[in-house]
């Protein structure tokens, strides 16, 4: 890329989209003229500028080229999943040995002991910090960002200002947790040690998203959240490394969205889905914090009606939101409005890619709907609602359908990007996973509390809107003892901490199978394989099951399981 196209990845003047550019070229020539950075085989991003974004870009161009946003899925267990057993027995001792352990996320404190060996050297390979802006950056970084080498992180190491030679650091502590909780090094002053802690670091460090596309969806202006294309340009750099190296590697990432169909599609799970099947290669996606929020809703349509009502509570100073709803083939959708003072918006007739602008005088408010009745990338309906200035108070919406009618989905926000006080009067609390945990043939993992066997509240429930089994399986994830930044410890809940705990497990399988030659053909499928034979489950608890999975994550159960014992 030319310097001045490079410029455009961090200006606030381009928005990023993403393009599949081995189709026709007819439906490309609107970006024709933009540059073009490729993140692999299929896709691209191009930098396209804001004064040539008009409302109607979703019918115009599709969804699937507005990058989704990303937030974090936050809010005496090696024992408990079977990692003390396996490594104490001689034969097995699975630490991750030769094996990397991949994270795209908010960066690494490198500082930290957990991330160096004895003799203070560190055990990371490389950084690559999408945030820090290099135009000289090559196609190795994919022409933006600062990546730093082992070489350089140990000069830092060996600094009285280590910050002054590698710049890169984690200022929120999520990817310091998660890398700490999957392989840290074994700190016997804190008694703590990551599940893997022979395995070395390939780090991204996500750059924060661009402001036209925060407004477009109406994201707070303090919420922490990444675009998709960075994402997927760290899931590729990820891969490169592994190959370079000629080592397996274990994924994890701990980043959800509300965004997207929920079926498994979509530009990231189509990249997830297609890593997933190379050998050496296993991604274990967090399932997300979903499942208590009310940011789901679930109806089919009266037939003796016509038509379903869907209430939603918008909270007070709740500025802007976006909603979508979908439809699954064959049927057909289509929606009114009543605002809280009573403005009435008559039915919107289900025409192909319909774009209406509504202003609401009492209240103040814009709402902005959007249909697509062939979604790209999913081929179902799709309505996108964007609310700007939302008033506070009870917003009602009757779906209506064609002749069939074979249910639909409504999601809000995921927590972080939405207040708590908005929420649907009427919620389901399953099909909460959220994206990418959705895409088939990752590892979705939801998080439970270790002491008394419970699934954690706020955890997402199952399956896909296309009634894929997900998650797959259940880790801890509530009150554990995390690594946190400055060298600290405390606890911390989430699915994110469940997916860490899985990610450092598929660390040690991918050593036992790829490493030490026992299954050399091992991908995340058949990874994913073996942990399901492997997990604990309860009496009297039907599996499969939306909660759960197939059960809890327990190592030591695989190899019991592969004995013919399970």
């Amino acid at each position: 890329m030319k310097q001045e196209d490079r410029k455009r990845i961090y200006s606030q003047e381009y928005a990023d989209l993403i393009i599949e550019y081995n189709v026709s070229g007819e439906e490309l020539l609107t970006f024709e003229k933009d540059p073009r950075n490729f993140i692999d085989e299929k896709y691209a991003v191009i930098y396209f500028p804001n004064s040539k974004i008009s409302e109607p870009l979703v019918n115009q161009s599709g969804y699937y080229v507005i990058p989704k946003l990303f937030g974090l899925v936050e809010t005496s267990s090696l024992e408990e999943i079977g990692v003390t057993k396996i490594q104490n027995i001689p034969y097995l001792s699975l630490r991750g040995q030769d094996v990397l352990l991949g994270f795209i996320d908010t960066g690494i404190e490198y500082t930290n002991p957990l991330f160096q060996y004895s003799d203070n050297t560190t055990r990371i390979v490389s950084i690559w910090d999408q945030s820090i802006p290099n135009l000289q950056a090559t196609d190795r970084t994919f022409y933006y960002g600062t990546e730093y080498t082992r070489e350089q992180i140990n000069e830092a190491l060996q600094s009285d200002d280590p910050l002054s030679i590698v710049p890169s650091t984690d200022e929120i502590g999520h990817g310091t947790a998660l890398a700490g909780l999957a392989g840290g090094s074994r700190l016997e002053n804190e008694n703590f040690a990551g599940v893997a802690p022979a395995a070395e670091y390939v780090i991204v460090k996500l750059k924060p998203a661009k402001e036209t596309l925060r407004n477009f969806f109406l994201i707070p202006e303090d919420a922490i959240c990444y675009q998709e294309n960075d994402i997927m340009f760290g899931l590729q750099y990820l891969f490169n490394m592994a190959r370079r190296l000629k080592k397996p590697i274990a994924i994890c990432i701990g980043l959800g969205t509300n965004q997207g169909s929920h079926g498994g599609t979509g530009v990231l799970s189509d990249m997830i889905n297609t890593l997933s099947d190379q050998v050496g290669i296993a991604i274990t996606i967090a399932g997300g914090n979903e499942g208590n929020s009310g940011h789901h809703f679930y109806g089919e349509v009266d037939k003796s009606k016509g038509y379903t009502t869907v209430e939603l509570k918008v909270g007070e100073n709740e500025q802007g939101f976006s909603m979508e709803l979908w439809g699954g083939v064959p049927g057909t959708y289509s929606i009114d409005m009543l605002s809280p003072t009573g403005q009435y918006v008559p039915r919107i007739p289900a025409t192909f890619n319909e774009h209406r602008v509504i202003s609401f005088l009492f209240e103040n408010t814009t709402v902005i709907v959007d249909y697509l009745l062939l979604e790209t990338q999913s081929g179902d309906q799709l309505i996108l609602l964007r609310f700007k200035n939302s008033a506070p108070g009870i917003w009602r919406f009757n779906v209506y359908s064609g002749p069939i009618s074979s249910g639909f989905h409504i999601w809000l926000p995921m927590r972080g990007f939405i207040s708590d006080q908005t929420f649907f009067v009427n919620p389901n609390p399953d099909t909460t996973i959220t994206n990418p945990g959705n895409a088939m043939f990752a590892i979705t993992v939801v998080p439970y509390d270790h002491t008394n066997k419970s699934i954690y509240i706020y955890s997402s429930r199952g399956y896909s809107r296309t009634g894929v089994v997900k998650p797959e399986l259940a880790a801890p994830g509530v009150n554990v003892y995390t690594p946190a930044l400055n060298n600290q410890f405390q606890p911390q809940s989430g699915s994110s901490i469940a997916a860490a705990f899985t990610a450092g497990v598929t660390a040690m399988l991918l050593e036992w199978g790829i490493v030490k030659g026992n299954d050399r053909g091992m991908d995340t499928v058949q990874t994913k394989k073996y942990l399901i034979r492997g997990v604990k489950r309860m009496p009297n608890v039907v599996y499969p099951n939306k909660e759960w999975g197939y059960g809890m994550l327990d190592v030591y159960g695989i190899f019991i399981s592969l004995r013919g014992e399970g």
